[in-house]
């Protein structure tokens, strides 16, 4: 299946997983810029760039046979393999962001926003029953079985 044939499935999970490939890059970029504030949004932005690291992980299964990863993170990252489990996580990832608006209202707030779109299609897939379907291009599908 190709990357189009992926987005015209119309399967939520999918929009889902493009969307955290897009928190990834975001919460990093957003977590490094806001590092070099002074004050209590050097929390939130470290938080963010925490999350990013975490996206990383659960987006792109491949990485967990590729990188040296501790068993009890593995156990971590393999709880949010359902789509429910997907949108607690980002959910709960884009609540802490909306709260650093109440430190300063930074360009955090495109992260929190981000972050809510990923949830909601998770969410979305849930609701409507949608089994969870990893892209191919993004190491699901089989590809990540086939590492050794």
């Amino acid at each position: 299946m190709t990357l189009a044939e992926e987005f015209k499935s119309r399967n939520f999970s999918i929009y889902g997983q493009w969307t955290g490939v897009l928190c990834i890059f975001l919460c990093f970029a957003l977590g490094v810029a806001n590092i070099f504030h002074f004050g209590l949004v050097i929390i939130f932005s470290v938080i963010c760039l925490v999350c990013s690291f975490i996206i990383i992980f659960i987006e792109i299964p491949l990485l967990l046979r590729i990188c040296p990863t501790s068993p009890v993170f593995d156990n971590f990252i393999r709880k949010f393999e359902t789509n429910y489990m997907r949108a607690a996580i980002y959910g709960v990832m884009s609540i802490i962001q909306w709260i650093s608006i109440s430190v300063a209202a930074t360009s955090l707030i495109a992260a929190a926003v981000v972050l809510l779109l990923a949830a909601v299609f998770y969410a979305l897939a849930g609701v409507k029953g949608q089994a969870f379907q990893g892209s191919k291009t993004l190491g699901g599908q089989g590809v990540a079985q086939m590492i050794i």
